[in-house]
């Protein structure tokens, strides 16, 4: 999780060398998304005291960049150097469009759940949320583990032709661990899919 918040800030800011107009404009954006994100992410391990208030605002930042005000930022012949958009961004649009869509619903999931505080080890049996086994973030046969990541290429919610399997009113009642992890699995889904690799 911190490798992913970590790298997209990065390149984001790597990026936006040389870049205009819409491209710049969506460079931009998905920079501050990145922002919060890293800000986000030592809160949600516990290294940095919980502010609900910094949640709130950070998923109001997504919410604001995500669904259609993501793909307007997309309009077609607007790839190429130095963007890092794929081709398959217009090919699969309608893919695209639902994990743009996803990012706004599981940011608002998060926001909602911002008074719920960080689910802590031992909340829950088998490890916690954040566990390695049994917990919902864990590594094995859980929520958003291996194959079985609510927004992965595998079984997952995001697999194939996209379903909204988490409702934004499902990760409202959740830990706000829950609607973060939702936010930088439908990140990362989109990433895989639609944004080059840095080499």
């Amino acid at each position: 999780m911190t490798a992913l918040v970590a790298s997209s800030v990065g390149l984001a800011a790597l990026a936006h060398s040389g870049a205009t107009g819409v491209m710049k404009e969506r460079m931009d954006a998905m920079g501050e998304m990145g922002d919060e994100m890293k800000r986000l992410a030592p809160m949600m391990r516990g290294q940095t005291e919980y502010d609900p208030d910094v949640v709130r605002n950070a998923a109001d930042t997504m919410i604001g960049h995500a669904g259609k005000q993501m793909t307007e930022l997309f309009p077609e012949g607007s790839n190429g150097e130095p963007s890092e958009a794929l081709d398959t961004i217009w090919e699969d649009w309608e893919e695209f469009a639902a994990l743009a869509e996803a990012l706004r619903n599981t940011a608002e999931g998060m926001k909602l759940a911002a008074a719920n505080g960080l689910e802590r080890p031992g909340d829950m049996p088998g490890g916690g949320m954040m566990g390695s086994g049994q917990g919902m973030m864990g590594t094995g046969q859980v929520m958003m583990g291996g194959n079985q990541t609510m927004m992965g290429t595998g079984q997952g919610m995001m697999g194939g032709a996209p379903t909204q399997m988490m409702t934004t009113e499902m990760l409202a009642e959740m830990p706000v661990n829950a609607g973060f992890m939702a936010v930088t699995q439908t990140c990362s889904a989109c990433h895989q899919k639609f944004r080059a690799e840095d080499n």
